[in-house]
């Protein structure tokens, strides 16, 4: 199985600037464990309003309606992903990502 190198934050950054693709393999494989990890497999994004705003949410068993998170909203999908991204990789690799932001 593909284990992710905390230190590629090249590829955090990758993601940051093109969260909807194309990736790079290396960065797929990367997806590929943080959305299958047991870790994070629930965590999801809710648009709360139309191409306004997006809530990041965990599914809840037994096919309950998903538990928003109304303190993580954001005003667009892209931030969303990266935020979702971040906690992904922080509860996979066990060490959060630097700050990206003027990169």
């Amino acid at each position: 199985m593909f284990a992710i190198d905390p230190r590629r934050t090249d590829l955090a950054l990758e993601f940051k600037r093109r969260p909807f693709g194309p990736h790079s393999p290396e960065l797929q494989a990367v997806l590929n464990v943080l959305r299958g990890s047991l870790h994070c497999q629930n965590l999801l994004l809710v648009c709360t309003r139309p191409h306004a705003e997006w809530m990041l949410a965990e599914k809840q068993p037994d096919g309950r309606p998903p538990r928003l998170r109304p303190d993580l909203t954001f005003t667009s999908l892209e931030a969303a992903e990266w935020h979702a991204f971040r906690v992904r990789w922080e509860a996979v690799t066990g060490q959060a990502l630097p700050a990206l932001d003027r990169e």
